[in-house]
């Protein structure tokens, strides 16, 4: 990501945002403008919105894909994140443009955004409360990586690959490897 402007006000930013053409991150004041993504990142995201959309219909459980910002605190710091799928229960999480409260948040990494999304995001997701799990899914392998909190507060981590399964607690799903992958030719 590269930095496009510096020390918005939440504010500012989310005025940018909603008359930009493209989408920026924000964290504690400095906007970073989002990468493109590739055919098979796309695949995989919509074959999770498939997935999650009917399990989900008729709970109170909202899905969201990439557009959809989610909003961290972490100590003094405001950051927006652009997490690929996200969900959320909380009734009270109804801000029009960006999340507070989800329960589960699912990444597609890429080159780009793999050492972010490993790193800088999980350890900020992490401060979400409501957050039960986080699924970081690879495009150029199957494999996929689940953080899930356990009753204890602590986060562990599962590697999943080719014959595994991913059971989503947060969300009471099970998806298969062909499933996630379905049409992503080049790694099958």
């Amino acid at each position: 990501m590269q930095s496009v402007i510096n020390f918005l006000t939440i504010k500012e930013y989310l005025e940018l945002e909603h008359n930009s053409e493209i989408r920026h991150e924000y964290v504690d004041g400095e906007v970073f403008a989002m990468a493109g993504a590739s055919e098979e990142h796309n695949l995989i995201v919509t074959n999770i919105i498939a997935l999650l959309r009917p399990h989900l219909r008729g709970t109170p459980y909202r899905t969201f894909a990439s557009d959809m910002k989610v909003k961290v605190k972490v100590q003094k710091a405001d950051i927006f994140y652009y997490p690929d799928v996200l969900v959320t229960c909380d009734p009270n999480d109804n801000e029009r443009y960006f999340k507070t409260s989800p329960k589960l948040i699912v990444e597609v990494l890429s080159n780009s955004t793999k050492t972010i999304d490993k790193r800088e995001k999980r350890l900020n997701y992490q401060n979400i409360q409501s957050l039960q799990e986080y699924v970081l899914i690879s495009q150029d392998e199957i494999k996929v990586e689940i953080y899930r909190q356990d009753s204890q507060v602590n986060w562990l981590m599962q590697i999943l690959g080719k014959n595994d399964e991913l059971r989503l607690d947060s969300i009471d799903l099970t998806i298969t490897m062909a499933e996630i992958y379905e049409d992503v030719v080049k790694i099958l």
